[in-house]
């Protein structure tokens, strides 16, 4: 026999004690995620049971009781008597314009004010950082009055310029700071080869940007579509509001609210919100993890 062979099972028992400590060590932190998975978890778990529930069975039941059946009349009467529809078709007209104009202009702000070389342009980035700390709520009133003496109150249109105005102090912080990593030596190059500052926004700055503009697209996306402030303050006809906006239309003047439906509609926005951020996960964590060695 030789001494390897007597080594052996001396190497597999320190490999067990190695795996065994190393499954010690790891469990705290798996229990940890798991606690926070069943806490994010549970209660979409009750507001998507709920949406299965009849009115009867929310004041009849305890809160806990599973529904009786799963029907899907809540979801219809969510989607056609609630107007669910024709509020997610706002929101849509309302969040795509502007968070494309949101980022157009953020991105091209922030590539003017790091590639770009000009006088005052740190004064500029100062005054773009300075409109992240002037709260929302200071500026309704005066906006309402301005967008009712310009004739813009019985459209969307209100929606639209505000959220562009109030993200763009963030989208331009952020991208400009993106942008502040990126090596000049690789826009001067392309200006030796003839790329003007247009074609190499265009060419070189928006391609490299590409994961830090998704995240931070995401971002606003987010902040748009559940926005209740603002588009309750602009929203002056019921065929305009926004998802938001709409969920309070399932109460009604005397403070009876349909609460399949209400749960229904809240299920439907919740699920179309995880399947967006699923599908865009990769990117988000690429753009994450690129702003995280940044500067």
């Amino acid at each position: 026999m030789t001494t390897a062979t007597l080594d052996a099972p001396a190497a597999t028992r320190r490999q067990r004690r190695f795996n065994a400590k190393h499954i010690l060590r790891k469990t705290p932190v798996r229990i940890l995620i798991a606690v926070l998975v069943l806490v994010q978890l549970y209660p979409i778990f009750w507001l998507i049971m709920g949406s299965f529930k009849t009115q009867n069975e929310f004041f009849a039941k305890p809160t806990w009781a599973l529904p009786e059946s799963f029907s899907f009349d809540n979801y219809v009467a969510a989607w056609t008597t609630g107007n669910l529809a024709t509020n997610v078709v706002n929101s849509i007209l309302v969040t795509i314009p502007s968070l494309f104009l949101m980022i157009l202009l953020g991105v091209a702000a922030a590539y003017a004010l790091e590639v770009m070389v000009w006088r005052g342009r740190n004064t500029v980035l100062l005054l773009f950082v300075a409109g992240i700390m002037i709260p929302g709520q200071m500026i309704l009133v005066p906006l309402f009055t301005a967008y009712f003496r310009t004739g813009l109150t019985n459209s969307l249109w209100p929606l639209i310029i505000t959220y562009t105005v109030m993200g763009l102090p963030l989208t331009v912080f952020l991208m400009a700071a993106y942008f502040r990593a990126i090596p000049r030596e690789i826009f001067e190059a392309a200006t030796l080869d003839g790329s003007g500052m247009v074609k190499s926004f265009f060419y070189i700055g928006i391609p490299m940007m590409r994961n830090a503009i998704i995240t931070l697209a995401l971002v606003q996306f987010f902040s748009v579509w559940n926005d209740l402030l603002i588009a309750l303050t602009f929203t002056t006809k019921k065929q305009l509001q926004t998802v938001q906006v709409g969920l309070l239309s399932f109460s009604d003047e005397y403070g009876s609210t349909q609460y399949g439906p209400l749960f229904a509609a809240i299920s439907l926005n919740i699920i179309a919100m995880g399947i967006i951020y699923l599908f865009l996960n990769k990117q988000i964590m690429s753009g994450l993890a690129a702003g995280a060695t940044k500067g």
